[in-house]
């Protein structure tokens, strides 16, 4: 999500925590929360349009009426609000390698999406919690630092390349649909997508300052 604070607004530091990966920062800045990375903007809880496109574009292209969806990233929760407010996911997996973030959620943000009893959080990385589980699903969805390119920390980085897009896929059914936001558009990861799917859109989605959010999404072969 791209900033647009109000610049006379001052950002009063809620809580600030030093992980493996480096310091995390929630912040308050008038109404608004925001999460720094690294000393890196990454979201705030203003706006919300692409973290919700994210889920609703990958459920309109899913035929199945019933569908268990995972969302890698929590976030500032947009996303996961979103998919509680359609009737369709029969349950709910989030994946958020912060307990910091997570504990924002109880403690600071709005929580009430984690009361759904369809959700489930799991706090660990991605790639890790996909390598041990057998389970899949009919749509994931990533909203994992900035996107593809503008990444915080280098293990996520591997997300987003082939080897990991590659393990993204053997976790959907056939016929599923992964969607990815990206804080701006990419022709590399467009190309890394096709290679790994079969059908791949970009959408972007105008922000209030500097180029559109992104939001991709690719359909694997029902059947396949």
């Amino acid at each position: 999500m791209t900033p647009f604070a109000d610049p006379d607004e001052e950002a009063v530091v809620v809580d600030r925590v030093v992980t493996e990966r480096g310091e995390i920062v929630l912040r308050r800045r008038g109404a608004h929360h925001e999460i720094i990375s690294n000393g890196v903007f990454l979201m705030d809880t203003r706006g919300g349009a692409s973290e919700r496109l994210l889920v609703t574009a990958a459920l309109a292209r899913v035929p199945r009426e019933s569908v268990d969806l995972l969302i890698g990233g929590l976030g500032v929760g947009f996303s996961l609000d979103e998919a509680t407010r359609s009737r369709r996911p029969a349950s709910i997996t989030v994946v958020e390698i912060e307990p910091a973030v997570i504990g924002w959620h109880r403690d600071h943000l709005d929580a009430g999406a984690l009361a759904d009893p369809r959700v489930r959080v799991v706090c660990a990385d991605l790639l890790t919690q996909l390598d041990f589980q057998d389970r899949v699903y009919d749509v994931i969805c990533l909203d994992i630092d900035n996107g593809p390119e503008w990444t915080v920390t280098d293990g996520n980085r591997n997300l987003y390349g082939a080897a990991g897009l590659a393990r993204v896929r053997r976790c959907l059914r056939p016929g599923g649909v992964l969607a990815v936001w990206s804080a701006a558009e990419s022709a590399e990861f467009a190309a890394r997508l096709r290679d790994a799917f079969s059908d791949v859109e970009t959408l972007p989605v105008p922000v209030a300052r500097g180029v559109p959010d992104v939001v991709y999404v690719a359909r694997t072969v029902e059947g396949s």
